[in-house]
């Protein structure tokens, strides 16, 4: 899968959220802005709901916050680089600097896996994630990620 096909550009930014709540409500707002029938507020609860299941922190600085709404027809992506790490519960303890949220549509659970394995190999490039941790621009943030 193409990420350009589920990220858009305003979808992507640089941030110093401060907290793990505070990035899940960034995360829910960014999404809000650009789907209006969305709510922040159901975004939040569908991250949450999945966070309270266990961190998806997956180590090395990197999150993959997600969750499944029966409100959307098609996958949506967040893409947000920390200025400065958070504590995340992380499965190796380490504070997230990179996070790529997803949403998907509650009834595509392949989908949502597929996609999930997707970011989790393309985070996984040491010389991507290189050139993510040293861009502080969203443009090229988006450039470097769909590349």
């Amino acid at each position: 899968m193409e990420l350009c096909t589920i990220l858009q550009p305003e979808c992507t930014t640089c941030a110093t959220p401060g907290s793990k709540k505070k990035v899940l409500e960034l995360i829910s707002n960014l999404v809000a802005a650009q789907y209006p029938p969305l709510s922040s507020q159901e975004v939040f609860e569908s991250l949450l709901a999945r966070e309270k299941m266990g961190s998806t922190g997956i180590g090395n600085g990197i999150a993959i916050p997600h969750g499944r709404l029966t409100t959307i027809e098609h996958p949506i992506a967040i893409f947000i680089k920390c200025e400065e790490a958070i504590a995340f519960d992380a499965i190796d303890k380490q504070p997230v600097d990179i996070l790529f949220a997803l949403l998907v549509p509650a009834d595509q659970c392949q989908q949502h896996l597929s996609t999930l394995s997707s970011v989790a190999q393309k985070l996984s490039d040491k010389q991507i994630l290189k050139q993510l941790r040293k861009t502080h621009d969203s443009t090229e943030l988006y450039r470097v990620i769909t590349a």
